[in-house]
């Protein structure tokens, strides 16, 4: 503690009002110092050289001196070798005596001046500053391994010494033994916390090794001198007089500041009454007030209980008696002229515990000093447990008794042990504050010099002052010190100590009963004196430091803990009421300052100032968290008082800009404030909510965030959904349509998804506190996603659409002309039109790779966003739909499957036609347009396409004729209305609507394949919906494919080939020679297979008549251009599209090879006459090779296409016509007739429930949907029998009736299955829907 710490002030101003007469205080401490001294009188100085003495005396003496050494140092440690307890030094010792010992070597130290001793002090010094003698100090802290060390170098030192003859060094070595012990003894007063028996065992050496003139030891001297113990006392010529051999004397006048000849007067005059007779009757009057129950030095009414009363007094009677013991022990001639009425002042208790042991006038050597008297460097010495003391400074003069009649002890010992201790500290004070003392010098945080501690122990153990009592006293006088800014806060925890280890030691309940009130008030009055300053320190939060608010949170749990203020807990919880207010007060204030900077800082953002702010509010809670993480005092918890000051007032304020936040974020293209700030206001808004939570539990705070948030979330939705139509042009431009892994997709895909994931992300990350609202939101944005895929889907086709069918130019290559010119070209060989074979490009496989590869990504979109759990929150805690009065939306599937007997526009009967649909509504805006099928008056588009209504709506039908040049010719159109209530069902249905022509009538009719369900706003619906977009997309795609691959298929596989085949006879054709031009898409398969399917003829049936004339190899060389047509181009898809859509490509193309063979020996079911013949039974064997053919190419030996894949239902019903084929026509009608009753028996279902989206909504479902399509029971011969007669002669009528039957029973099965369905809720009610719009004109 620095000089500077102080604040100086006069010396009235430190000395209480409530003051003991200083004359009298002078008198009595005076007495006390006498005392002190006539019980350990010195020789004085000029008598000792002055007297003269003989030559023989003088050698008697110095022989004896040097005896006298010898033994000493062999007897000092004869107790630590009889087992004697060892006493450990404090660690800090060994740095004091380094310092001092250097001092002593460098002559700096004048006590020290002797040379021999500087030169035996740094001999030593250097011995001690080594490394291995202070580990070994360190590690035992033995004082008595210290001596002898120090003893062990003056021996050396002085042994060598000329200057002493014979055996003076030994008288040397004794002395300097003797000062060392006396230096430890001035070090160890430095130093707090010293052990009293440390304290006295130094003292006993010291009495032994000083010479003998001067070597006394009652165990009183307060100045560590010691002398004989069996000199007299009173009556010994050599006590001197004079106050310079008297140090508390001379204390006493520097203390008081009185002269040295005026306190000779003094001490003059006080010399006859300050005896050892009269010590020794004051201690004997104290053990007969106490016998009894005199006021002083206590009773049984000071304390609170019986067990308290006897503690205190066994353990002061002791102490008493031992005293007295110690100083008849000193003069046994006190014992002779004493009285002994409470018995032999001889009788002691036993030794007090770490004091004073017991003294035996046969041994005064062994007797040890009384901690009271001896600790010069502590001020309150240890604690004797139990040591109690009666009365308090309250006390009144009038309250002492008869027999208060003492020499040493003043009538009211409390107040005069009072009044001297503040003496003491003012005058310590003064002194500290003077010129002697430079600023950077460090002074003790006790205040008290080492002096004035020996003088106030000394004359507490006169008064019979408790140490309870004197801890207290000091620590109420530190506080009025502190209280009036005199001392430093530092000195406050310092004088705690005493008290805090006097509690320890000695329970509060033993105390007496005023020492203990009197403590209370002290801690009542510290606590409420340092709450007030804590209370003042909580002026700088947010940013209050630890080191700041730390010592007086440790004063004031210290004296929390001690139980003591629970007598003022009412006030303490007004204080800290008080100081709760103030928290938050400031708390409040700052952060309305920090906003108004933070607003007033230019910008137009006006959600920067928020999100500065809940910066700082996050900040500085989680600054104080980690700061004060338990509550403070009383329970006040810091953290939790600011949060629950601060939050509030930010969302206050943040809904105060409620309006002005979302008009400034809504302005314009560039809104003043981004939304992105919006959104990150919401997460650190969240964070604050979340964080008054966790720290103010009990609070309620009115505030929806959700509700705030929204419209925002809303607006960020639009903008989500208005940016995908970008998001979806800016992947395709990028893409040049090249693979890029193993799955052969490109970027597009990939960069598409990962825009559609990032506002998945994004809305997850906000981590809503509503879970309905994000559900909502999540329906919502699964809107957009399937918006998204349904443009990708369309611009993929369309660009796929523009590669397969390019358009033409000049400059173009013949092989790149465009669709329709490609239908056109032909080259006139043997008077047949031929048709040139299709290649395929890479990019068009890499299309229908991002197709499917947009359908896994798109259900991993599925899996992050949780759509089942989505869509069960929706349901489950959603609110009570209301009653809407806007129409219900309906989703209507239309499937264009074909049209049959087209007639041509011109008069020429071989005329085919080009033909495409569409679909147009009421207002003339064209719908839906499929892709062009050639040269077919019998098409199949089998394409689907959604329409989604919320009022029934006519739709006109149109087949148009592709024209080379000019507007498309109309072939017929016709009308049909898509009525909610007639589709209502929910079922699909086949409607076939009849074409008309303006000119030239009925032109043919064409199948719509129709279903419907309400479309909802769902997100399982919107994701179905996506999934259905690239179902339709990969199966559009898949079919181009196979139609570009189709017309050479069929030209391979027709009829004018098989006649050229037959009329042409053998070739010739060397069989390996052929097999090595055929490379399969795996490898070639050529030859008969055991798996092959084995169709037994009937047995009225004669065995066909294989052809000899033409060989396998001859048969397969009519279609080699075919298999080197699948090398090229199935070499082209499997190299560049991925392995799922490889397979669904082969299968697909297999099921055309499996239409066109059917196509070569049937023609399609109808009820009208066919012109078709039946093959010759060797065509249709060279039929059924190829397809033996065509099946073991695409097996290829196991490493092509599975042979259960090839040969699958439709396999199995081609080859089953080679069963009825040449069966005779009465019994194909029977057979037909009774496959159809059979198959009217097992009741099979003609009509399934709509492929609605929700089957469709993720890949799971899908798989779901195709295992229980799989599992569907077959279905019967019956077609292909009728198939079969019509190229028979009158069989129409049969043919019609069948056809008819069949219609019938179906409808009756759909209106049976209507009425056993029951009503579902997503039926539209029959009012909300309205009345269907008269038709529309037939107009083109």
């Amino acid at each position: 503690m620095s000089k500077r710490s102080y604040d100086s002030s006069a010396h009235e101003k430190r000395i209480s009002k409530y003051r003991v007469n200083d004359d009298d205080l002078f008198e009595y401490v005076l007495r006390v110092a006498i005392i002190s001294y006539v019980i350990q009188p010195k020789a004085s100085n000029h008598l000792a050289h002055a007297s003269e003495v003989k030559e023989k005396e003088h050698h008697s003496k110095f022989s004896g001196a040097i005896s006298n050494s010898i033994v000493s140092i062999g007897d000092i440690f004869k107790d630590l070798r009889d087992g004697s307890k060892s006493v450990k030094f404090p660690e800090k010792l060994l740095k004091v005596l380094e310092q001092k010992l250097q001092n002593i070597a460098m002559g700096k130290d004048a006590a020290y001046s002797d040379q021999l001793t500087r030169r035996t002090m740094a001999v030593f010094y250097g011995q001690f500053i080594g490394d291995s003698f202070k580990r070994q100090m360190k590690e035992n802290r033995s004082i008595e391994e210290l001596i002898l060390m120090f003893a062990s170098q003056a021996t050396s030192v002085l042994r060598k010494e000329p200057t002493l003859a014979d055996d003076g060094w030994k008288v040397e070595v004794n002395n300097q033994i003797a000062q060392f012990v006396r230096m430890l003894r001035d070090c160890l007063k430095t130093l707090s916390h010293v052990s009293p028996e440390l304290n006295s065992r130094l003292d006993m050496y010291h009495a032994k090794l000083a010479p003998p003139q001067s070597a006394n030891d009652s165990g009183y001297d307060s100045a560590s001198a010691s002398r004989d113990r069996g000199d007299s006392i009173s009556t010994q010529p050599s006590i001197s007089q004079s106050i310079s051999d008297m140090p508390f004397v001379m204390i006493v006048a520097r203390l008081f500041k009185i002269p040295e000849n005026a306190m000779q007067s003094e001490v003059d005059r006080m010399w006859k009454t300050c005896t050892e007779k009269a010590a020794v009757i004051d201690l004997k009057t104290c053990l007969k007030n106490i016998n009894a129950g005199a006021p002083f030095p206590g009773r049984k009414e000071d304390f609170s209980s019986d067990t308290a009363w006897n503690h205190w007094r066994t353990q002061e009677t002791s102490i008493l008696s031992q005293l007295m013991v110690a100083m008849v022990s000193l003069n046994p001639e006190l014992a002779k002229s004493m009285p002994s009425d409470n018995g032999s002042i001889y009788a002691t208790s036993g030794a007090r515990p770490g004091s004073l042991p017991s003294a035996h006038i046969d041994s005064p050597s062994r007797t040890k000093r009384h901690t009271s008297i001896g600790s010069r460097h502590s001020f309150f010495g240890a604690v004797d447990e139990g040591e109690e003391n009666g009365g308090d400074e309250g006390d009144d003069d009038d309250e002492i008794r008869v027999g208060h009649n003492f020499t040493f002890i003043p009538p009211n010992p409390k107040k005069f042990y009072r009044r001297l201790v503040e003496y003491c500290l003012v005058t310590d004070l003064e002194f500290m504050f003077s010129p002697e003392v430079d600023d950077a010098d460090e002074v003790p945080l006790s205040i008290l010099s080492p002096p004035h501690v020996d003088l106030i122990n000394e004359c507490a153990m006169r008064w019979r002052i408790n140490h309870t009592y004197r801890a207290t006293c000091f620590l109420d006088q530190i506080k009025q010190l502190y209280e009036r800014s005199d001392v430093p806060m530092e000195c406050i925890p310092e004088a705690l100590q005493c008290t805090t280890k006097l509690l320890q030691d000695l329970e509060i309940d033993k105390w007496p009963i005023q020492d203990s009130e009197l403590l209370a008030s002290v801690y009542g009055g510290l606590y409420n004196i340092f709450l007030s300053s804590l209370y003042h320190t909580m002026d700088a939060l947010p940013n209050l430091k630890v080191s700041v608010a730390q010592p007086y949170l440790t004063i004031l749990d210290l004296i929390r803990e001690s139980g003591l203020i629970e007598r003022f807990e009412a006030d303490i919880s007004a204080r800290l009421s008080d100081l709760t207010t103030h928290i938050q007060d400031v708390s409040v204030q700052f952060y309305q300052e920090k906003m108004q900077s933070l607003q007033a800082s230019p910008g137009v953002n006006r959600a920067l100032p928020l999100l500065l702010m809940t910066d700082e509010l996050e900040k500085a809670a989680k600054q104080l968290d980690k700061r004060f993480p338990d509550p403070l005092v009383g329970g006040v918890d810091l953290v939790s008082l600011v949060v629950e000051a601060q939050v509030p007032l930010f969302i206050s304020e943040l809904q105060n800009s409620s309006r002005r936040l979302y008009e400034s974020s809504m302005n314009g293209p560039t809104p003043d404030v981004p939304i992105q700030d919006i959104f990150s206001l919401y997460r650190r808004t969240q964070a604050l909510l979340s964080m008054y939570k966790a720290f103010v539990p009990q609070g309620q705070l009115e505030f929806d965030l959700g509700q705030f948030f929204t419209p925002y979330i809303h607006h960020w939705l639009v903008d989500t959904d208005n940016k995908t139509g970008q998001w979806v042009q800016a992947a395709i431009a990028a893409d040049k349509f090249e693979a890029e892994n193993t799955e052969r997709h490109s970027a597009s895909v990939v960069d598409l998804f990962d825009s559609l994931r990032s506002p998945i992300s994004f809305l997850q990350d906000l981590e809503w506190s509503d879970e309905y609202q994000e559900a909502r939101f999540f329906t919502s944005l699964s809107k957009t996603i399937s918006k998204a895929i349904e443009q990708y889907c369309r611009s993929v086709e369309e660009l796929f659409m523009t590669e397969m069918f390019p358009r033409p130019t000049d400059y173009l290559q013949p092989q790149k002309s465009s669709a329709w010119l490609e239908k056109a070209k032909s080259l006139a060989i043997a008077g047949e039109k031929k048709i040139e074979p299709f290649n395929f490009r890479p990019e068009s496989c890499v299309k229908l790779n991002n197709v499917e590869a947009a359908r896994k990504l798109l259900d991993n979109l599925y899996n992050q966003m949780q759509v089942d759990k989505v869509a069960d929150t929706i349901a489950n805690h959603g609110p009570p739909v209301p009653d809407k009065n806007e129409r219900p939306r309906f989703l209507f599937a239309v499937k264009i499957v074909m049209a049959e007997d087209l007639v041509p526009l011109d008069s020429s009967p071989s005329s085919l036609l080009d033909t495409f649909v569409t679909l147009s509504d009421e207002a003339g805006n064209r719908l839906v347009k499929t892709r062009t099928i050639y040269e077919s008056l019998n098409p199949r588009w089998e394409e689907t396409h959604d329409i989604s209504i919320d009022k029934p709506l006519w739709l006109m039908c149109s087949i148009r004729d592709r024209a080379l040049m000019g507007q498309h010719d109309v072939v017929g159109r016709s009308f049909i209305c898509l009525n909610p209530k007639e589709f209502g069902d929910f079922l699909t249905h086949d409607v076939w609507l009849n074409l008309e022509n303006t000119n030239n009538g009925h032109q043919g009719r064409i199948l719509l394949r129709i279903s419907m369900e309400g479309e909802k706003d769902d997100v399982q619906f919107y994701f179905g919906r996506a999934f259905r977009f690239l179902k339709r997309s990969e199966g559009d795609m898949m079919r181009i494919f196979i139609d570009k691959m189709s017309p050479y298929i069929r030209q391979s596989l027709s009829r004018p080939v098989l006649k050229t085949l037959i009329k042409a006879g053998s070739l010739g054709l060397d069989y390996n020679k052929a097999l090595g031009n055929v490379t399969a898409l795996y490898r070639s398969a050529l030859g008969s297979n055991a798996s092959e399917v084995q169709i037994p003829l009937p047995h009225n049936e004669k065995s066909r008549v294989r052809p000899e004339e033409l060989t396998d190899v001859e048969i397969e060389r009519a279609i080699i251009p075919l298999f080197d047509y699948f090398d090229a181009n199935l070499h082209i898809l499997n190299t560049y599209l991925s392995e799922t859509a490889k397979d669904m490509v082969m299968m697909r193309v297999w099921k055309e090879i499996l239409v066109i063979i059917e196509g070569l020996l049937i023609p399609p079911l109808s009820k009208l006459s066919s012109d078709m013949k039946p093959l010759s039974d060797k065509e249709v064997d060279i039929v059924f090779k190829w397809l033996k053919f065509l099946r073991d190419y695409f097996y290829a030996e196991g490493e092509g296409v599975s042979l259960e894949k090839l040969q699958n239902q439709k396999y199995r019903d081609v080859v089953s016509i080679r069963l009825y084929y040449d069966w005779h026509t009465d019994t194909l009608m029977e057979e037909c007739v009774r496959t159809m009753q059979q198959s009217l028996r097992e009741a099979v279902p003609i009509k399934k429930r709509v492929k609605s989206v929700y089957n469709q909504r993720n890949l799971g479902t899908i798989k779901e949907r195709k295992k229980v399509k799989k599992e569907e029971k077959e279905v019967s011969n019956g077609e292909t029998i009728m198939r079969i007669l019509r190229m028979r002669p009158n069989t129409q009528e049969f043919i019609a009736q069948q056809l008819e039957m069949m219609t019938t029973v179906q409808a009756e099965r759909e209106r049976a299955q209507v009425d056993r369905q029951p009503r579902r809720s997503q039926r539209p009610r029959q009012g909300e829907i309205p009345q269907v719009p008269p038709l529309p004109s037939a107009a083109s």
